[in-house]
């Protein structure tokens, strides 16, 4: 299993209309590792502490849901923090779970599913809306801190808080 790409931008660039294209970019998003901080979410992005996406402030998301509508996409434009290869991301919603890059485990709650929109026509391949529903990702509470980096990464499935 490994960590393909990873994403942190402090700018929502899908607004309006996807027909007008996103917004461009004022960073660099693409990162080597990001810093995750429990119950805020990813340093740097968007949504880090934002009281409406405490429990869906960092998203997961499969390479190979990406792959499976077309050949050399990047995975960047899903707009998703944390993207992985050989963990089906989508089975994870209601689970607790560990990932570690060499720094540390870095917890999390996988809480709800994140839905693609109809930006994914414009930025990806037409049709890979209709076609990433249900394989769009997962959004996640990160529960404790640390950091990750592109590369091997260790999963482990942990108790949930009620099993503890």
């Amino acid at each position: 299993m490994e960590i393909v790409s990873l994403l942190a931008s402090s700018l929502h660039r899908y607004e309006g209309r996807p027909k007008d294209g996103p917004l461009p970019a004022r960073e660099v998003e693409a990162r080597t590792s990001i810093e995750i901080r429990a119950g805020l979410g990813v340093v740097g992005d968007r949504y880090f502490g934002a009281k409406a996406h405490v429990q869906a402030s960092v998203t997961l998301f499969a390479i190979e849901s990406l792959e499976a509508i077309g050949d050399g996409l990047d995975p960047l434009l899903t707009r998703r923090n944390i993207v992985l290869r050989g963990l089906d991301v989508d089975a994870l919603r209601g689970q607790t779970f560990s990932l570690d890059t060499g720094s540390g485990a870095v917890e999390f709650r996988a809480n709800r599913p994140a839905n693609p929109c109809a930006w994914m026509d414009e930025v990806l391949v037409p049709g890979a809306f209709r076609a990433l529903r249900g394989r769009g990702g997962m959004r996640c509470e990160p529960l404790t801190d640390g950091v990750l980096s592109l590369g091997p990464v260790d999963f482990y499935l942990l108790p949930t808080p009620s099993d503890r």
